[in-house]
């Protein structure tokens, strides 16, 4: 007798064991055009107008690309402060600029990213801080590592003592 082997029934089965032991993690926007050169997009309790006015036109949001930097200044900057929360660590202020550069043919997308890290206050702890802002450049911020896709990406810490 001649065993057959049916790797249809077994893909499906190692298919079916492996999806139930993991979990798989999506998010969806909605985007609804407003008119002109305007967008409206939703995800969530929150929403955010994306605009790129055309001829001299006032702009009520953000651009595609700039919404890309604020995702991954939101993204990171949120792992910085719950670790130095959890560090105990106090801070005065803290803000992220980030300096992007683009390619110069089309499609147009970041090369080079500099992400600046800029904390304020007394007696600041440089090494918690350091250490808060490198765990989520290399283990927490899927933005960050999205962006490492694609671009260039560099840190920089300011320390601004009050």
């Amino acid at each position: 007798m001649i065993g057959i082997f049916n790797t249809n029934c077994v893909f499906n089965t190692l298919y079916r064991n492996f999806t139930k032991n993991t979990t798989l993690m999506t998010h969806t926007v909605k985007t609804n055009w407003k008119g002109n050169m305007q967008f409206e997009s939703t995800q969530n309790a929150g929403s955010l107008l994306i605009d790129a006015p055309q001829n001299g036109e006032e702009s009520n949001g953000l651009r595609p690309k700039a919404l890309m930097l604020s995702a991954l200044a939101g993204c990171s900057g949120l792992d910085v402060v719950s670790l130095l929360k959890k560090m105990r660590v106090d801070i005065a202020d803290f803000s992220i600029d980030i300096e992007a550069e683009l390619t110069e043919e089309h499609p147009k997308y970041y090369k080079k990213v500099t992400v600046i890290f800029n904390f304020y206050g007394s007696d600041l702890k440089k090494d918690k801080i350091e250490k808060a802002v490198k765990l989520s450049e290399e283990k927490y911020c899927g933005v960050l590592e999205m962006f490492r896709q694609f671009a260039k990406v560099t840190t920089v810490i300011n320390y601004f003592e009050q």
